[in-house]
């Protein structure tokens, strides 16, 4: 059984217990996936009303996008899971001799890029999910404006927490090169798509206050 066929309670225990899985990363990967699905709800709530006829075609095109952002989070929920778990053998590799010593760090480093690279393609889909709460919350249906905010403030959260890992990780790293790069990628997520899922949210306040 993945984790992502648990329950609520069954995750949520496991996360608040003393083993090492679920972490932060495949944490921010379910947050994600939320994200993305309010997202998506609120493409169901438009599509079929006539006041919304004119954007039908490009919000069910979103909800396409929604959909697949969030099945493939919710495969980076069980990624993360898996690709920390020899990581953290690795680790506790004993290593004695110089030849031992070197295929530890080569397997070190192989596992530590695959630990950045599973919470950069987090962030890759959160950021992605952000853009589509933008028009879920432009030209979504107004009944349903407070859950487009929401997916946009989700998915922020959810690359910030995704971030977390990517620094840890890259810290470790011998190839300081391949590390700076994977941090400037990171960077780049970030600095694009917090302010625009500031951006969704400030609006949502305005057009729910009436103010937009």
């Amino acid at each position: 059984m993945t984790y992502t066929d648990k329950t609520c309670r069954e995750f949520t225990d496991l996360l608040a217990s003393r083993q090492p899985v679920p972490g932060g990363g495949s944490v921010s990967a379910l947050v994600g996936a939320l994200g993305a699905g309010l997202g998506n709800m609120v493409g169901h709530l438009t599509v079929g009303k006539k006041k919304y006829a004119d954007v039908e075609d490009e919000i069910r095109e979103c909800m396409d996008e929604t959909d697949r952002l969030r099945e493939e989070l919710l495969e980076l929920v069980q990624k993360d899971i898996d690709i920390f778990q020899p990581l953290s053998a690795l680790y506790g590799l004993k290593a004695e001799t110089d030849e031992e010593k070197a295929r530890k760090d080569e397997l070190l480093e192989d596992a530590l890029v695959s630990a950045c690279r599973v919470p950069l393609d987090i962030m890759k889909a959160c950021g992605k999910a952000v853009e589509l709460a933008g028009v879920f919350a432009r030209k979504g249906s107004v009944m349903a404006t407070s859950d487009a905010g929401a997916s946009a403030i989700l998915c922020k959260s959810a690359m910030e927490a995704a971030s977390l890992n990517v620094y840890i990780n890259t810290n470790s790293m011998k190839n300081r090169e391949q590390a700076a790069a994977m941090v400037s990628e990171c960077e780049e997520y970030m600095n694009r798509y917090c302010s625009m899922a500031d951006e969704v949210f400030e609006y949502t306040v305005r057009k729910l206050k009436r103010e937009e």
